[in-house]
């Protein structure tokens, strides 16, 4: 999935330091995607007041309501710009094609990472025959050094697991208590699909210097004692060395985390930019066919192309996020 919104706000944040531990929680939003090719997902980041939690600034759980019947499930050629995209399935299969000639499907337990770097497109259909998709999308803001990159992109179908007594975690990207992906990463970084036992209680280890955040997927989670309901985004924020986790019935959760972000971004559609005149050079680029900088997909005709939505009137600017 991607940010295929006919009118997307602008997400805009300042570079800030961690604020220390926190349990705040934030609701998903219902999303409508692509207009009569989208679907809708519940989305829980950005948030207007948490933009990003490290280098993640995108979270949507796909597949988790229902589609309505004129909005099939596939999503047309669309661009990206200074981001990597992270698929992650729960069910289904989901075939993933771009302009630099992958042609890959995914299932559950594999992981798909496309990076944009200077510019790349990309479509996602869900395989015929095969179940309805689940999953999540998200997003990781490419920093300064590697955000103009050449794309490039990568499918591990085998990824490393953390054992703790009551959990298993699969590391997705960066590393957790140790245990490293393969997953190529700009940034320090964790994204782990976790699953509780029943009854089960542990101390997760955490990297210290993280901001981290959780989301339930389903089932009973306990975040020291404190009851966490399915969808919405928990924000843990920083200096936490361990978090003690606990379920009754059992757990399906997912953790992000990673260095406070420290620079500012600029948010809109399917871009990651600094200032507005990169997405606007961007958005350019991609409404007059720029085949240098987002070449045709290979069995796409030009008119799948998603149009771009118009920009908003205001030059978008990076405004500092809050976390009260």
């Amino acid at each position: 999935m991607s940010d295929l919104e006919a009118h997307p706000e602008a997400a805009l944040c300042e570079a800030s330091p961690g604020p220390g531990p926190r349990a705040d929680s934030y609701p998903a939003r219902e999303v409508p995607l692509g207009g009569v090719r989208g679907v809708f997902v519940r989305r829980t980041l950005p948030q207007r007041d948490l933009p990003t939690v490290g280098a993640w600034c995108f979270l949507d759980h796909f597949g988790s309501t229902a589609p309505r019947d004129d909005l099939p499930p596939d999503i047309d050629p669309h661009p990206h710009i200074g981001l990597q995209t992270v698929t992650w399935p729960f069910e289904g299969r989901i075939r993933h094609r771009d302009s630099i000639g992958s042609d890959v499907q995914i299932e559950p337990g594999q992981l798909n990472l496309m990076t944009s770097g200077h510019g790349i497109a990309h479509s996602e259909y869900t395989v015929t025959g095969a179940p309805a998709g689940q999953g999540l999308q998200l997003w990781i803001a490419l920093p300064e050094g590697a955000r103009e990159i050449a794309p490039h992109f990568e499918q591990h179908r085998e990824l490393p697991v953390l054992d703790l007594p009551g959990l298993r975690a699969r590391v997705l990207i960066g590393s957790l208590a140790g245990v490293r992906s393969p997953a190529t990463a700009y940034t320090p970084i964790v994204g782990a699909d976790m699953r509780l036992d029943p009854g089960s209680a542990v101390n997760l280890p955490l990297t210290t210097e993280f901001e981290h955040a959780l989301l339930v997927i389903d089932g009973e989670l306990s975040v020291a004692d404190q009851p966490v309901t399915p969808g919405a985004l928990l924000y843990l924020g920083s200096d936490r060395s361990e978090l003690p986790l606990s379920s009754a019935g059992g757990a399906h959760v997912v953790l992000i985390g990673g260095e406070p972000l420290g620079e500012d971004l600029v948010m809109w559609w399917n871009f990651v930019a600094r200032s507005h005149d990169e997405i606007l050079e961007a958005r350019n680029a991609w409404e007059s066919h720029d085949l240098a900088r987002f070449p045709d997909i290979a069995g796409h005709t030009p008119d799948q192309r998603i149009p771009a939505p118009p920009l908003p009137n205001l030059r978008l600017k990076p405004r500092k996020r809050r976390v009260v």
